[in-house]
C-alpha cells in the first residue's frame, strides 16, 4: 500500500470516518467495511457542494462487466464526503484536481476555447460527456491550433448526455450495443480507436469543421416514441412554442408538413464512384484553394484540386438537403444508413418534392433508415459539395436556415431570429472532406 498524502475525518451518511488519499491515487474510507476508489480507473470527476465533495464514479461489479445494475454490471455511482472544515475541503479539492482533470463548460464555445489552449502532452485523450455539440467544439478548437496536425490525432471520446447523441449512437450501434453512457464509458476504458472523416465548410475566409451533418430544409429532431421530423429552420422556429414542452416538436412538425416549404437553389457535387448517374455535368463553381486558404495558422482544408474534378449539379426546388458523415443524426434517426466513419465521403440525401402523406410515411421510417428507399429521395455519396441556397418558392422574400452539427451556420431573411449574428451568411457554401483526419475511441 502506497503512503497516505491526505487524511481527514469526514462525514459519510451521517457517520464520522477517516478519508485517505494515497500517493498512487487511491481513495480509502470505512463504511460497513474498508472501501476504496482507484482514481485513474473509476473516478469520472468531482464537484464541491458547500462543505461536501461529491465524487462521480463508474464501478465494475463482481464477476464481469455489463450494462445496467445486474451483478457484474458497470454502474454509475456518486460518493458524498462532508469535510469538517472549510480548509480541509479546499485542500482536498486542490489535491483531487491534481489527479482528476475535468472541466464543466459554462458558455457556448467554451469547449472550443479549452481545446485550443490545452497542453495536450499531459493527456492520453479528451472525453466529452455531452451531446454532439461539445465534441464538435473540441474538434474545431484542435484544428484552429498552430500545432493542429499533432493535436487532431488526440483520441476523442463521447459519453451520451445530450439531446441528440448521434455520434455515440453511431459508434455503439456499429457493434450492436445500446446507446448508454455505461457502454460508451467502457469503450473509452478499453482504448480501441478508429479514424473519423472531417468536413470543412467554407464561405470565403470563414470555416467550420463538421463531423456529424449539415442540414438545409428538413432536419431530424430526437424523437420520443414516434417523433416526426422537423425542418432545419423549424428546430429554431419551434422555440416560440417552448411553453408546450417537448410536445412543441411534434406539434410544429405537423404544422410544417401541412404547410410545406420549398426552396429554390442549386447543389453541385463530386460523386463517389458508382454514383455518377445523379445530376447533370457541370464545372466547379466554388472558391479555389488560393482564395480560401488565407489564415496564418490552423488547419485549412484538404489538399484537393477541386477545379479538375468531375462535378455534377442538381437544381431546385428542394424540400430538404442533408449531408451526413455518420449513420445516426440522433439516437432515434438513422438519416444515412450507408454512411461510414472514414470512407472519405459524405452521404447526400436530397428531397425535391413529396406528397404530404408520403412525407409523413417517410418520416416514420427514419428510425431504421428506410426513408432513403422512398422514390422521393435521392441518396448518394459525394467527395466535395457546393450549396447555393435560395429563397422560398412560396414567398421569395423569405429564406431558410442552414445548420451543421446542431449549430446554426446561417439564418436567411424572414427566418426566426434572423437578426441574430451567425458564423456565415445565407449564401454559397463549399464543403470538402479530409479522410480519417480525427481519431475516436470506439467499442472495437
Amino acid at each position: 500500500m502506497d503512503q497516505a498524502i491526505m487524511s481527514d475525518r469526514v462525514l459519510v451518511n451521517g457517520t464520522i470516518t477517516q478519508l485517505t488519499l494515497t500517493g498512487d491515487g487511491v481513495i480509502r474510507w470505512s463504511g460497513g467495511g474498508q472501501l476504496s476508489l482507484t482514481v485513474e480507473k473509476e473516478v469520472l470527476g468531482f464537484v464541491a457542494e458547500g462543505s461536501r465533495i461529491r465524487i462521480r464514479t463508474v464501478l465494475e461489479g463482481g464477476g464481469g462487466i455489463c450494462c445496467g445494475e445486474s451483478p457484474g454490471g458497470l454502474v454509475r455511482k456518486d460518493f458524498v464526503f462532508e469535510l469538517l472544515s472549510e480548509d480541509s475541503q479546499r485542500l482536498w479539492c486542490e489535491k483531487l484536481r491534481e489527479y482528476i482533470d475535468s472541466l464543466e463548460t459554462d458558455h457556448q464555445l467554451h469547449a472550443k476555447e479549452v481545446a485550443n489552449r490545452l497542453d495536450l502532452s499531459k493527456y492520453d485523450g479528451i472525453v466529452c460527456v455531452s451531446g454532439d455539440g461539445i465534441l464538435v467544439e473540441v474538434v474545431n478548437g484542435l484544428l484552429e491550433r498552430e500545432d493542429w496536425s499533432a493535436a487532431i490525432k488526440t483520441p476523442l471520446g463521447v459519453v451520451p448526455a445530450g439531446t441528440g447523441n448521434g455520434m455515440a449512437k453511431s459508434l455503439l450501434d456499429y457493434v450492436g450495443e445500446p446507446c448508454k453512457a455505461s457502454n460508451a464509458v467502457l469503450a473509452i476504458i478499453r482504448g480501441h480507436k478508429r479514424l473519423l472523416d472531417v468536413a470543412t465548410i467554407s464561405q470565403g475566409e470563414t470555416k467550420f469543421y463538421s463531423i456529424l451533418m449539415l442540414a438545409w430544409g428538413i432536419e431530424t429532431i430526437p424523437p420520443t416514441i414516434v417523433r416526426l421530423c422537423l425542418v432545419a429552420d423549424i428546430d429554431i422556429e419551434s422555440e416560440k412554442y417552448r411553453w408546450m414542452g417537448s410536445a412543441r416538436l411534434d406539434f410544429y412538425a405537423l404544422l410544417r408538413i401541412f404547410s410545406l416549404r420549398h426552396y429554390s437553389g442549386r447543389v453541385s457535387f463530386v460523386p463517389a464512384p458508382g454514383y455518377e448517374v445523379y445530376g447533370e455535368p457541370t464545372s466547379f463553381n466554388g472558391d479555389s484553394d488560393e482564395k480560401i486558404k488565407t489564415r496564418r495558422h490552423g488547419y485549412q482544408a484538404p489538399d484537393v484540386d477541386l477545379e479538375n474534378l468531375a462535378w455534377r449539379t442538381i437544381n431546385g426546388p428542394f424540400i430538404s438537403v442533408w449531408l451526413h458523415n455518420v449513420p445516426w443524426g440522433s439516437e432515434d434517426t438513422m438519416a444515412a444508413p450507408d454512411a461510414k466513419f472514414s470512407d472519405g465521403y459524405l452521404d447526400l440525401i436530397i428531397m425535391k418534392d413529396s406528397p404530404r402523406l408520403s412525407l409523413l410515411a417517410m418520416m416514420s421510417k427514419l428510425n431504421n433508415g428506410d426513408h432513403v428507399k422512398s422514390p422521393y429521395v435521392e441518396y448518394l455519396k459525394v467527395k466535395a459539395f457546393v450549396m447555393e441556397p435560395g429563397p422560398r418558392i412560396e414567398d421569395p422574400t423569405e429564406e431558410g436556415i442552414i445548420d451543421s452539427d446542431g449549430e446554426v451556420l446561417a439564418r436567411g431573411k424572414g427566418t426566426y431570429m434572423c437578426d441574430q449574428k451567425t458564423l456565415m451568411t445565407y449564401n454559397k457554401l463549399q464543403i470538402t472532406v479530409d479522410q480519417g483526419l480525427a481519431t475516436l475511441f470506439t467499442p472495437v
